[in-house]
Formats: structure tokens, C-alpha cells, sequence
């Protein structure tokens, strides 16, 4: 599970924000790069999903705004089981599976059981360009969530996915790019018609919350994740 760090003449933003228990590692992890917490101006999410907002309450309190799109505000500040697709019905015949459980483990001894309640954030919506450190571009990729939202560093040629794609699958163990299962997104229809936007920015590096960077660029990813989807 993956978070990261946009720096900018010695500013930073974190896009996304992992699981809670990451803060016992937070200031080591920072110092690796010569910062601390208070360096960070600004933690941008890419939705409220627990795995990826468990450190913004830490950076807050270190002086960061919290950033995210306002399809997702109201899920932030209460969060809850997920809906449609993603609903835990739905992932009753996923318990059979080993995969499955490790998975689900691993979340909740990182905390991702018990998601704090973040009120407040400021909200931003689709081509807004976001004045924090990096400036990263919002591109609206629904599906995962009602209003999760890929950034795109346009002078680096960098996306961040967040989960409308993973380079590692969490319960097949496939590592290409590909959308997550179907049991983890609102609307699998919708995340799959958000790869149109992921295509459309030209990115050279892609960044998911869930494995390995991927550096064959934007297309190539949405490539690989549409002949998955195929298979």
C-alpha cells in the first residue's frame, strides 16, 4: 500500500496517506528524504478508502491541509462500508480464498478497520489544478469510489492512479497494470470507463496505491488493464 511525496523547492504535498499504523514509521520515513512532518503543506487524496487516508490526521496536526474530491467528502469525514459493486455482500464469494484473507489482515492490523473521521477537507473537482506543492491536475476517474480522482504532474509526466489501477492485484497476485477486482470498486463499470481518462493524459510514469511504479507510460498501462479485463 502506497503513499507518496510531491516536493517543490523544499515544500511538499503527500499524495494519499496509507494506513494508520504507517506513523510509527512517518518521521523515519520523511527524514529518509530530509524532511519532516511539518514540510508537508498539504496531503491530496485520491479518495477515502482507509488504506489510503490513514496518515492525514498525523499530517494535519503537523500543520497540512487535507485535500480531496467532494464526490468523496461526505465518506472522509463518515466513514462507512462502500456501496454498489463494493458492497460486503458481494464479497462473500471471495471468502474461500487465502488471498483474500491476507489481504484483509494485513488491513486490519495497519488500522484500516477503524478509519478516523476526517472533517473539514477542502474539496476540489475535475481539471482543477491544485495550488499545493507539485501542483497536481485533477482527473476524475470514478468508480473505485464515488468521487475518486487520479493527479497528473503535468511538467514531470507523472499519475497518480491512486486505485483505479494497481500493478499488483492483491488476490491473484498479478503484477501488471490492471484495474483492482471488481468486489473492491462502487461501479466496475465505471472504473472501467475511467481508463479513458488515464489514457488521455499522456503520462509517462504511473503511480498506483498497490505495487510497483510503472514507467511504460499511460497507454501501455491502460493497454495491459483492458487485456486483462479481456482474458
Amino acid at each position: 500500500m502506497n503513499w507518496y511525496l510531491v516536493e517543490e523547492g523544499g515544500r511538499y504535498t503527500a499524495i494519499d496517506a496509507g494506513l494508520p499504523r504507517f506513523r510509527d514509521d512517518l518521521e523515519g520515513d520523511l527524514a529518509a528524504v530530509g524532511a519532516k512532518p511539518s514540510d508537508v503543506e498539504a496531503v491530496v487524496l485520491t479518495h477515502s478508502d482507509s488504506d489510503h487516508t490513514g496518515l492525514a490526521p498525523d499530517l494535519r496536526e503537523a500543520g497540512a491541509r487535507i485535500l480531496i474530491h467532494r464526490g468523496d467528502e461526505a465518506s472522509l469525514a463518515k466513514p462507512g462500508p462502500k456501496k454498489g459493486d463494493a458492497s460486503p455482500i458481494h464479497a462473500l464469494p471471495l471468502l474461500p480464498r487465502p488471498a483474500f484473507w491476507r489481504f484483509m489482515i494485513y488491513m486490519t492490523r495497519g488500522g484500516g478497520a477503524k478509519p478516523a473521521k476526517i472533517e473539514g477537507a477542502q474539496t476540489f473537482g475535475g481539471g482543477d489544478v491544485l495550488d499545493v506543492p507539485g501542483a497536481p491536475k485533477v482527473v476524475e476517474t470514478f468508480g473505485h469510489t464515488a468521487g475518486h480522482s487520479a493527479l497528473l504532474l503535468e511538467d514531470r509526466g507523472v499519475l497518480f492512479v491512486g486505485d483505479e489501477l494497481c500493478t499488483w492485484n492483491p488476490l491473484t497476485g498479478v503484477r501488471k497494470p490492471q484495474v483492482m477486482p471488481k468486489q473492491f470498486n462502487e461501479s466496475n463499470e465505471k472504473c472501467r470507463e475511467s481508463l479513458d481518462a488515464v489514457e488521455a493524459t499522456g503520462a509517462q510514469i504511473v503511480l498506483a496505491g498497490h505495487g510497483e511504479p510503472w514507467t511504460e507510460g499511460g497507454e501501455a498501462a491502460v493497454a495491459s488493464a483492458r487485456g486483462l479485463l479481456k482474458s
